[in-house]
């Protein structure tokens, strides 16, 4: 604010001294910059410029002034002749001169309502001849910056849902060595049965949707490399034929046509060997890392086939446990599954929470409930048992919102013992500065990283709350975007009373200390009683425990004599 310049005539005599003050100092006068004080940054700092008049000072004369903001001293300041030997401020007699004095101190609670005075004593050749009585110089302190809203926007984490799953389902047919002719035990394995089962039962499923019906052939590496395409394609027109008639028996005549199948013949399948190999436990891990690497050396597959045939001579193990399994066609039916709707998620919300998996629990929780109780009934019921970051994030945010802090804490730290995302260390910072630990939750918000451009936007503007707290207006502006109390803040405590005054007003914001903003606006811009007055009463209105504020806040303190302004603040 603007300084004023206050006069103090200095009475430099006490009851009982006989010396005249008047012979050794004249009149002082003392400007304060800012005045009233302010508060930025959690520090209290100002400039006392003392002017002496001409021959104000005698050269014999010094004068320890002792400035005090409410119960705090804050030390000597010495102006003195030229001839007085020490560190104080030497003031010519003749010309007189100006003593600067600038005090930085850590604000303190009792500053809002305690007026800078001095006093002080004179000294003659370091003899005490007068004392200084007690005297005001500056008002108290203005602590706006204090109004900034802490309340952090809460990030929350989305779900990766797919809606609609692509799978498959699969049955095998084996055959003999080098032919092609499906045997009827294989059409009653437990696995061939499994799938016409699964199709019958998937005509009634409206969640089931079969896609296609694939049909592969295979021959054993061990088999003649130039046969082994050729009785890989009649496996593959064995088993479809053998398939269709199983669908025919079962009735489900719309998958018997065989030329809508997908067939394919694929030779030998040196891969599937390798595969089979690892799993038999009838051939010890030398031999079968021994097989693999003289098999590799080999690149043409007709001298790798010999290879095949010597060892099947040499492992019987391999002719029994290895080479049958390779030996086959495979059936596969593609399909695609939905999975729960809308309707039925909200209804295992309550009652089927544990047969949700985590994807659908985090959809039902951010796009299908909206009741803030229910989302976090349902979090709190499958955020252990899925133990997921996402999860107890979420739950963590909605205790926040709910002002249940401790709970918030818990699950937000739970959260970022999993994975610290961008999400739970932006969250965590909320609670850190309600913790009044603002070095801790700057460092998590610098932390929270990775996100989209909007959430990193949430991130900036949590960030511009602990600027104006540490005095970092424009900062705290920039950081930013769109209106809000915290911008209008940050532009009215750089002096911007028109951009403050349309922020505020842009983004309707009709909450108590919004209103309480405007009357201070309002009181900086130099209107009058009248105007400060109504705007005040508005926020004094919506809350009536701001009236203790208002009647000590040095932002109005040029109204305290006015009986309209009296009246209505007490």
């Amino acid at each position: 604010m603007k300084a004023n310049t206050l006069r103090t005539i200095i009475g430099l005599f006490i009851s009982g001294l006989i010396i005249s003050s008047c012979s050794l100092v004249k009149d002082f006068d003392y400007t304060v910059t800012p005045n009233p004080l302010e508060m930025h940054g959690d520090s209290v700092k100002f400039t006392v410029v003392v002017n002496i008049p001409e021959k104000g000072i005698k050269k014999t004369v010094k004068a320890e002034i002792t400035p005090k903001l409410g119960g705090t001293s804050l030390g000597v300041w010495t102006v003195q002749g030229s001839k007085i030997t020490g560190n104080g401020k030497v003031i010519e007699y003749k010309p007189g001169g100006t003593a600067t004095f600038e005090t930085a101190l850590a604000y303190d609670p009792s500053f809002e309502a305690a007026d800078l005075v001095l006093t002080g004593k004179v000294f003659k050749k370091e003899k005490e001849k007068a004392e200084l009585p007690e005297q005001k110089i500056a008002d108290a302190t203005i602590i706006t910056p204090l109004m900034v809203r802490k309340e952090f926007g809460m990030l929350y984490q989305k779900d990766q849902l797919v809606r609609i799953v692509d799978k498959s389902v699969s049955a095998v047919i084996n055959f003999d060595k080098g032919k092609s002719l499906v045997k009827s035990k294989e059409l009653k394995d437990e696995d061939i049965k499994a799938l016409v089962t699964w199709i019958d039962s998937a005509q009634n499923n409206p969640k089931i949707e079969i896609e296609s019906i694939n049909v592969r052939g295979y021959a054993s590496p061990d088999g003649e490399f130039a046969k082994n395409g050729d009785l890989s394609k009649d496996r593959v027109n064995t088993a479809s034929k053998a398939f269709s008639k199983l669908m025919k028996k079962a009735k489900l005549d719309k998958y018997m046509d065989t030329s809508t199948y997908d067939k394919e013949g694929l030779g030998e399948d040196f891969e599937e060997f390798k595969k089979q190999l690892a799993a038999t436990e009838t051939i010890s891990e030398g031999d079968k890392n021994l097989f693999i690497r003289i098999l590799e050396k080999v690149s043409d597959p007709e001298a790798r086939e010999k290879e095949m045939i010597n060892l099947g001579k040499s492992f019987k193990e391999l002719e029994k446990d290895v080479f049958p399994n390779i030996r086959r066609a495979v059936i596969t039916v593609n399909y695609k599954e939905s999975g729960l709707t809308d309707d039925e998620m909200i209804a295992f919300s309550t009652s089927k929470t544990d047969t949700l998996t985590v994807e659908e629990v985090l959809y039902t929780g951010e796009n299908l409930l909206k009741d803030i109780n229910s989302r976090v009934a349902l979090y709190t019921a499958t955020a252990e048992p899925l133990n997921d970051s996402r999860v107890y994030n979420n739950l963590g945010a909605l205790h926040y919102l709910q002002n249940n802090m401790p709970a918030a804490k818990e699950n937000l730290e739970a959260s970022a013992a999993l994975v610290e995302s961008g999400e739970a260390m932006n969250n965590l910072a909320a609670i850190a500065i309600l913790e009044d630990d603002r070095a801790k939750s700057r460092t998590l918000l610098s932390s929270a990283k990775g996100m989209s451009a909007e959430k990193m936007s949430t991130v900036k503007t949590n960030m511009a709350a602990l600027d104006i707290l540490d005095g970092n207006y424009s900062s705290a502006e920039s950081n930013i975007n769109g209106n809000s109390f915290n911008k209008a803040l940050a532009q009215l405590l750089q002096g911007n009373i028109t951009d403050a005054e349309a922020t505020l007003s842009a983004s309707e914001d009709n909450e108590a200390d919004a209103l309480y903003l405007t009357a201070i606006m309002a009181a900086r811009a130099g209107s009058g009683v009248s105007d400060v007055v109504a705007k005040l009463a508005l926020a004094l209105e919506a809350d009536s425990s701001l009236k203790a504020k208002a009647s000590k806040d040095r932002e109005f303190v040029k109204f305290f004599a006015d009986e309209a302004f009296k009246s209505t603040v007490e």
